[in-house]
C-alpha cells in the first residue's frame, strides 16, 4: 500500500468481462477459451514472432495454456490480450502486458501474423488499446519496448504516438544473445 491512493481502482478490470473493441475494419477480441489455439501455433511457429517474443512453437496443449494464461491475467488485472482481427481472420494479437492498476502503468506488446503485416493494423491496434486503457481503464502512463534490431517494431510505436525516450542497454536475451531495447511511453492526456 502507498502514500498515495491508487490511480484504479482494484476491480475495474475483473468486475467486468474483457471488452471487444473496434477501429476501422479491425475488431480486437479477447482470445477464446476454445478455438484460438490455431492461430497461437501459427504464431509461434512464424519465425519472426519466436525471435522477438521470446517464445517456441507450440502444439495444440501448449497454445491452449497459454491462453488460458492471458485470459487468467484480466481476472488477475495484471494484463489483457486481444486478437486482432480484419474480415474475419485473425492477423495479430495486441496486449498489455503488464498493467498495475495502483499505479496506472501498463506496457503494450504486439505481434502481426505474416498475412497482417504492411497494412497499418498493428498500429490501429496498438492505437485502440492505448486509447482504451487511458480513457476506459483510467491508466496514466503505457511503455512499450521493443529490440533496437526490430525497425518494425520501432515505427508502430512511433505511428501509434508512443515517444522514444530512451535504451535500455543489453537488457533482454533473445536466442541471438543480449539486445539493447528503445524504450517508448504515452501518458493520458485527459487531466487527474
Amino acid at each position: 500500500m502507498y502514500v498515495i491512493p491508487e490511480v484504479v481502482p482494484a476491480g475495474s478490470m475483473r468486475d467486468r468481462p474483457q471488452p471487444s473493441l473496434t477501429t476501422g475494419d479491425l475488431l480486437l477480441r479477447p482470445f477464446r477459451e476454445s478455438g484460438d489455439e490455431p492461430i497461437v501455433m501459427a504464431a509461434f511457429a512464424d519465425p519472426d514472432i519466436r525471435l522477438w517474443n521470446l517464445e517456441h512453437e507450440a502444439d495444440a496443449a501448449r497454445a491452449a495454456t497459454v491462453i488460458a494464461r492471458w485470459r487468467a491475467r484480466w481476472t488477475l488485472e495484471i494484463g489483457a490480450s486481444w486478437a486482432v482481427e480484419r474480415d474475419g481472420l485473425v492477423v495479430g494479437r495486441v496486449a498489455l502486458r503488464t498493467v498495475d492498476l495502483e499505479l496506472g502503468l501498463g506496457e503494450i506488446a504486439y505481434w502481426t501474423l505474416p498475412e497482417g503485416r504492411g497494412r497499418g493494423g498493428t498500429t490501429a491496434a496498438v492505437a485502440e488499446v492505448t486509447r482504451w486503457a487511458f480513457d476506459d481503464l483510467g491508466l496514466h502512463r503505457l511503455e512499450l519496448r521493443h529490440a533496437i534490431a526490430n525497425p518494425a517494431s520501432c515505427r508502430v510505436a512511433e505511428r501509434a504516438g508512443f515517444a522514444l525516450e530512451g535504451v535500455l542497454r543489453s537488457s533482454l536475451l533473445h536466442a541471438d544473445g543480449w539486445h539493447d531495447m528503445h524504450l517508448h511511453a504515452r501518458i493520458t492526456t485527459r487531466p487527474a
